[in-house]
């Protein structure tokens, strides 16, 4: 039923009245006179679009109510391209707003993330706030973490195809566990449970996998808000340790290279270890360098030569005479188990140091 050609609105439609405000009457002067739209109508239709997703209606119904209302009021005779042209400009400025005011809540939302993700990973906020604002993100502080961290050949941010990738497999195997996954410096971050190993498995199998072959390093599981910024920089430290010790596998576990943490933590008497027992391997011919690295794949390989030599591509007899020469030179015996300990962490403290290449 209408009143004056402008619709009234009853039932289900009521709660779209405030959000259709003046349009009724804006197409019924259209209609009489043949004019546009004025710039300050098109306004208050962009205004109330903005309004109508804050409030958190559908655009679709929104569209569909402004339809409806302009069939109801149209007049009998009116010119269907004058009023149909005024109609689209309307529902145009309407969807604009709506659109508009959506991309500002987009943002807050992501600029609020970002600064959460921020404070989580670098522990630069009160922890009881913390903790409030972690419910939103589907995170219970008051409960242990392990943080999973992916690297590979590029950056990555959170609307990268690889990020995506790994998202939609978490999603699809673990559904709405409490699960954070972002980014943070170009890697890829997964924050989970720490009673959730499966979780952090499978994001390492498909970080692997979408970031063609990178390194994944998992921290172990502490609690509480600090514990999360403790696992994140465990697994940072196993990412860093995995290069400059050449660690092979694409899954580095923080747990099961505690031993370097402990070996670098006081770098001055690594050194006088370093220079104390193998200083003298400078001695040999082209340097320290190629008998370093012997001891080091000596070491990796058990300590068996026949294994040694196949991974450095020499005879058995070329390595066991590095061997004798390592021997000559420091004093100690890489065969023998009383100079094997001193050897090994000379060795692993050698590429801690990244020595010879840098002076101790």
């Amino acid at each position: 039923m209408t009143n004056r050609g402008i619709p009234v609105i009853h039932g289900e439609n009521e709660r779209f009245a405030a959000y259709l405000d003046g349009y009724a009457q804006m197409i019924a002067e259209v209609a009489a006179t043949g004019r546009r739209p004025t710039r300050d109508e098109l306004e208050t239709r962009r205004t109330l679009g903005e309004r109508a997703a804050a409030d958190g209606l559908g655009l679709r119904a929104l569209v569909s109510r402004h339809l409806a209302v302009t069939r109801e009021s149209w007049p009998a005779g009116a010119s269907p391209a004058g009023l149909l042209a005024a109609v689209e400009q309307a529902v145009d400025a309407f969807a604009e707003g709506y659109e508009r005011a959506q991309s500002t809540a987009v943002r807050k939302e992501e600029a609020a993330r970002r600064e959460f993700v921020d404070d989580l990973l670098y522990g630069r906020s009160d922890l009881g706030r913390l903790a409030e604002r972690a419910e939103r993100f589907g995170l219970r502080l008051s409960q242990a973490h392990a943080v999973a961290v992916a690297q590979g050949p590029y950056e990555y941010t959170e609307t990268d195809p690889a990020a995506r990738t790994v998202e939609l497999a978490l999603i699809g195997r673990f559904g709405n566990r409490r699960i954070l996954l972002t980014t943070k410096d170009g890697r890829l971050i997964c924050v989970a449970p720490g009673n959730q190993d499966d979780v952090l498995t499978y994001f390492a199998k498909h970080a692997y996998a979408a970031t063609d072959g990178g390194r994944v390093a998992i921290g172990r599981s502490h609690p509480g808000a600090g514990g999360v910024v403790h696992s994140y920089e465990e697994a940072l430290n196993a990412l860093e340790l995995g290069d400059l010790l050449d660690l092979g596998g694409p899954v580095l576990h923080a747990a099961d290279l505690l031993v370097y943490p402990v070996l670098s933590r006081d770098r001055e008497a690594l050194a006088d270890l370093v220079r104390s027992t193998l200083i003298p391997l400078q001695q040999a011919r082209g340097g320290a360098q190629t008998l370093v690295d012997t001891l080091v794949c000596y070491f990796d390989s058990g300590c068996v030569a026949a294994e040694a030599a196949r991974r450095m591509s020499l005879s058995v007899r070329a390595l066991t005479y590095r061997l004798d020469r390592i021997h000559q030179l420091t004093g100690a015996d890489p065969a023998r188990p009383e100079h094997r300990y001193t050897l090994q962490t000379a060795a692993i403290g050698a590429r801690l140091l990244n020595w010879p290449a840098k002076d101790l």
